[in-house]
């Protein structure tokens, strides 16, 4: 079943100056709604309603040791672009230093994803254009010269990023709650969660706004209305301060199998 609403819309305009990504600007438009109905996934839904709130979505963040140091933003836009700063041992100058990830996208292995070499006082900067969505895991690797081939390559810890694509966002809830959602579970005021088309009952979903983010699972079936890709509850959307419609980043969270 679907549905049409008149609502207020803010528009954000999500982009990255400096690091960090600008806050959303106010305009008008028209929203709708998710689908209710029985879902063939629906057994993988989990209860919804808690107390999670949101969080700072592109503060900066850091990791030092064996040596190096390494920091960035922790969320960018697709095709955004992320920089990546840090330092190691002066007397690492002229060496090069690899910036890897690893997630979903990248099979759950270490991947190379930018590269620096090291100045003559231990500093690096590395660009990486963001070309992939996703949740990252981020270490910086000092790659071993044939002078020095015997010794250890040393990588710093890992820090955590976010890739998210830019989507249109509506939301919905006045008028259904106690209904059943296309997942199977009863909708309610304080009910988390998105409606997506096609991805499965309770896949983690990031949404960042104004920068702030939260991650809710997949409840419900849609949006089918004004080209949104996502239907937020309205618990979701106040949380992160929508009163509408909304151009936010999102990005699906998938689990890493067990094997």
């Amino acid at each position: 079943m679907s549905r049409r609403a008149s609502a207020h819309v803010v528009v954000s305009v999500l982009l990255l100056v400096g690091g960090s990504l600008l806050a959303p600007q106010v305009g008008s438009a028209s929203s709708g709604g998710a689908g209710i109905g029985a879902d063939p996934t629906a057994s993988q839904a989990q209860p919804s309603t808690s107390t999670a709130i949101a969080q700072p979505g592109d503060s900066p963040v850091s990791a030092s040791g064996n040596g190096i140091t390494v920091a960035t933003h922790a969320a960018a836009m697709l095709l955004g672009g992320m920089r990546f700063s840090g330092t190691v041992s002066s007397s690492d100058a002229g060496q090069v230093v690899e910036i890897e990830r690893l997630g979903h996208q990248t099979n759950w292995t270490w991947a190379p994803t930018a590269h620096s070499t090291v100045a003559a006082d231990g500093s690096f900067t590395a660009f990486w254009p963001a070309n992939h969505i996703g949740q990252f895991q981020i270490r910086a690797v000092l790659q071993p010269t044939s002078s020095v081939a015997a010794r250890a390559v040393a990588a710093s810890p890992a820090l955590t990023v976010t890739v998210y694509r830019q989507a249109i966002a509506t939301q919905y809830g006045s008028g259904f709650y106690g209904s059943t959602t296309a997942c199977g579970e009863t909708l309610k005021r304080g009910t988390l969660g998105v409606a997506n088309r096609t991805l499965k009952c309770g896949t983690k979903v990031a949404v960042y706004y104004g920068g702030e983010m939260i991650v809710v699972p997949v409840i419900d079936r849609g949006p089918y209305a004004n080209h949104a890709d996502w239907d937020l509850t309205e618990a979701t959307a106040k949380l992160l301060g929508i009163g509408g419609t909304a151009t936010v980043g999102a990005v699906s969270l998938p689990a890493r199998s067990a094997g």
